[in-house]
């Protein structure tokens, strides 16, 4: 594992410990996985844009709309 140096205000790396000691957690703990969420941030937003074309292939309304009584009905 790679070690890093961040600046950071004082108080803001005080809060951000005490917030993690309360979770049982340390500050790198913390950082360690926002950092994995960040970096798949972008990721994860493709994903959802593939997910949503695919499903519009079988979704094609053809730009018809459907009233609200289609939209209900089960």
């Amino acid at each position: 594992m790679k070690n890093i140096t961040l600046s950071a205000d004082e108080r803001l790396i005080e809060a951000a410990r005490a917030k993690a000691r309360a979770s049982n957690r340390t500050l790198n703990d913390e950082f360690r996985d926002w950092l994995a969420e960040y970096a798949a941030r972008d990721g994860i937003a493709d994903r959802a844009v593939h997910v949503m074309e695919h499903v519009a292939q079988y979704a094609a309304t053809d730009g018809r709309r459907f009233t609200r009584d289609e939209m209900n009905d089960r």
